[in-house]
């Protein structure tokens, strides 16, 4: 039985060898093998350092109750749109609109008393000029008359904080946006006289900030090559998210904070960010791709030819022997998707492989076939 395994193995050593020898032998015959090539180029780079950071909405405010009541009824659907003075919530109105009829029974009150201090006024003044009252009479009726003008004006006072009290139990939005839920169920008392009581949130989701912090020596760099945040350079700062979303986003820089963090050494920018199809929260995490400056002459090849192994990046160059030539490099930013920029290991023209990676070895011979 050993023999029978041992006469097989040496049957497939030789038939891989011949096959081996008919390989070598056809490929020098067809000569070296075709691979397809590229040329490192140079272009005009705007040079990025990426940051963390998040967004928050434009507007949040949040709706509070501001009277005492129990909590009739809520009119809104849980984060959905609201808009500007939409009625939200409806507090039991009814010690409001007593206080609203005593008020108004006060400055009725108050109406016809001061009507009638001022008739008995005319008529005193009158009685003074034939002698028939003092000079004090006429003094008392004046006064009498002042005092019924300044009750007037605390009832109508008084009636008006009652109306605005009476207004506060249907509680509207304060502005436009996505609405949180409730934080209290219908059929609760809402203490909302003594402090505003917080009833929910809302979000205008139209527009948001990317905030994010930068060093110091960053922010250096930034001002002694731009303008500023109004530089065209900082009108669409790329962005990033954890998960690929359905529109690519960018910021254009509309804040820096006037001082640096003197604990973190850092300085706070925020970007302005338009919202597509309500696809981004406050509060979702985000990389800032923020641009620093320019570099006019930046080494460019595919970002797809690039191999890693345990001693960094590598590309295959083929040098003027067309053999191939394992050549680590070191490397930037990814430019226009596909691109990235190569910082030491390669100039301009160099020739790398751009396909079968895995098929190529060191000092290979090839014939190179440049593709664009």
């Amino acid at each position: 039985m050993k023999t029978r395994y041992l006469i097989a193995a040496l049957t497939t050593v030789g038939a891989l060898g011949v096959t081996s020898c008919h390989k070598d032998k056809k490929q020098a015959e067809e000569g070296p093998a075709k691979i397809d090539v590229a040329e490192a180029f140079t272009d005009s780079v705007v040079l990025h350092k990426t940051y963390p950071g998040y967004l928050t909405s434009s507007t949040v405010a949040t709706v509070v109750a501001q009277v005492d009541g129990r909590l009739l009824r809520q009119r809104y659907e849980s984060g959905k749109y609201v808009t500007k003075g939409q009625p939200l919530f409806d507090l039991d109105p009814t010690l409001y609109k007593d206080a609203v009829e005593r008020a108004e029974a006060s400055l009725a009150s108050a109406l016809s008393t001061r009507d009638y201090a001022k008739s008995h006024y005319e008529a005193v003044k009158k009685a003074f000029q034939s002698e028939a009252v003092s000079k004090m009479e006429v003094l008392s009726a004046e006064s009498s008359l002042a005092t019924a003008e300044a009750d007037i004006k605390d009832c109508r006072a008084a009636l008006h904080t009652a109306r605005t009290n009476l207004g506060y139990c249907t509680i509207t939005a304060p502005v436009s946006g996505y609405i949180t839920e409730c934080k209290y169920d219908v059929g609760n008392y809402i203490n909302g006289s003594g402090a505003p009581v917080e009833m929910a949130t809302i979000y205008d989701n139209d527009t948001f900030s990317a905030n994010f912090e930068i060093e110091d020596s960053q922010y250096e760099k930034m001002a002694g090559r731009t303008s500023g945040i109004g530089s065209p350079l900082y009108s669409d700062i790329p962005l990033q998210f954890r998960e690929p979303l359905l529109h690519k986003y960018t910021a254009t820089l509309s804040y820096e904070a006037p001082a640096v963090g003197t604990n973190t050494g850092t300085i706070l920018l925020k970007g302005r960010v338009k919202n597509i199809d309500n696809e981004l929260k406050s509060g979702m995490y985000v990389t800032v791709s923020l641009p620093y400056g320019v570099d006019p002459d930046a080494i460019l090849i595919r970002d797809a030819s690039i191999g890693t192994d345990q001693l960094g990046k590598y590309v295959y160059v083929v040098n003027d022997s067309n053999k191939i030539v394992y050549t680590p490099i070191e490397v930037g930013e990814v430019y226009r998707d596909s691109l990235r920029i190569v910082n030491k290991g390669l100039k301009a023209g160099d020739k790398y492989v751009t396909k079968a990676l895995l098929t190529v070895r060191e000092g290979e011979e090839v014939q190179p076939v440049i593709t664009k």
